[in-house]
């Protein structure tokens, strides 16, 4: 039987399954482990020099029979070489545009694209839709299919009991997945509320912000069953970001099965994976706002986000839904089946059986 092979171009260091219990890690080589190791595949990264069981170095194996790559289409050169018989699959994490840098990397193998018939696998129809919107720019949208596989969550992972501090918020992500606004956010708040406190995890792949605040607790990088122990004794997950859309949402997938509400808005696929209305605040008028006042440019937006946030009155948004939550009023939540990581490892083996 020919074997399925998971290939990435881009880590920054090798990674594999005892990577995932004993350190931080980020949430893409998070799932990539997961969702191999339920398959049973063989993950072979770039930059790794010596196998550790299944994860391998790169090297020429025409017995594979099915590569996943990575999110980085450039690798299809190497990947046609390196496994002459297999099937070829993209699985892409990223945002994606019309004209953004992801959309030129992959429109750069548009010719590879249709030769070898991928099939992109996305993390959320949200995505999709902007994957298949940026293949109509790049004239490839008849020749390339697309599906979605969400990304799995542990099917352990479920409310324990775990006694909640209704004065902790949590923000457990990448620090340039709006930090900067959160901590200004969380400062208008505990000035409302001096008692709220903001416990802040990074999954160790882009430095944090460092330095003091007051009210906030920078963990730094932290491996998962530590970042779940902080998740699970939270009034709630405070993800207050309405610029950079999420893929997918781990980190609101993750807290939900936990038993903890995310206070976040309606932006990216943050309405696809949480799916309960008391968690997501309206965005339309706050992207509106944002284009009309800063422009189109992240690092515009970095600079004065709580500026921004007081001429859209979010601050009182959040300070009613957090007040709310502490009055009885917080969300019951718990595990979706959608992400569950035997349901998607059923999913992952429909498609790369079809």
């Amino acid at each position: 039987m020919s074997s399925t092979l998971f290939y990435d171009p881009l880590c920054a260091h090798p990674y594999d399954t005892d990577t995932l219990r004993r350190q931080a890690m980020g949430g893409t080589e998070a799932t990539v482990v997961r969702v191999a190791d339920a398959l049973g595949a063989l993950v072979v990264q770039h930059n790794r020099t010596a196998a550790a069981g299944r994860y391998l170095p790169p090297a020429r194996d025409p017995d594979v029979g099915c590569v996943i790559i990575n999110r980085d289409s450039r690798a299809l050169p190497a990947v046609r070489a390196l496994y002459p018989n297999a099937r070829v699959f993209l699985w892409l994490h990223d945002r994606m545009r019309p004209g953004s840098r992801r959309a030129r990397w992959l429109a750069s193998t548009a010719a590879l694209l249709r030769d070898l018939e991928v099939r992109i696998v996305c993390v959320s129809d949200t995505q999709r839709q902007a994957v298949e919107a940026t293949l109509r720019w790049m004239k490839a949208d008849e020749g390339v299919a697309t599906c979605t596989i969400y990304n799995p969550i542990d099917d352990t992972l479920r409310p324990d009991g775990t006694p909640v501090d209704e004065r902790k918020l949590v923000f457990l992500s990448s620090p340039n997945k709006g930090l900067k606004f959160t901590l200004d956010a969380f400062a208008a708040l505990r000035r409302r509320m001096p008692d709220l406190r903001l416990v802040v995890g990074n999954p160790g792949y882009k430095e944090g912000e460092g330095g003091r605040a007051g009210g906030v607790e920078f963990l730094g990088p932290q491996p998962q069953q530590r970042m779940h122990a902080e998740v699970r004794t939270a009034l709630c997950t405070f993800f207050p970001n309405f610029v950079i859309p999420e893929t997918f949402g781990l980190v609101f997938a993750e807290s939900n099965a936990l038993g903890t509400p995310v206070l976040t808005h309606d932006c990216g696929a943050a309405r696809e994976v949480i799916a309960d209305e008391r968690q997501i605040l309206p965005v339309t008028a706050a992207k509106r706002a944002y284009e009309g006042l800063l422009g189109s440019c992240p690092s515009r937006w970095r600079a004065a986000p709580a500026h921004l946030a007081a001429r859209l009155g979010l601050f009182d948004d959040y300070l009613e839904r957090i007040r709310a939550w502490r009055s009885g009023q917080r969300p019951v939540t718990g595990p979706d089946p959608r992400f569950r990581l035997s349901v998607v490892e059923r999913r992952w083996r429909e498609v790369l059986g079809s």
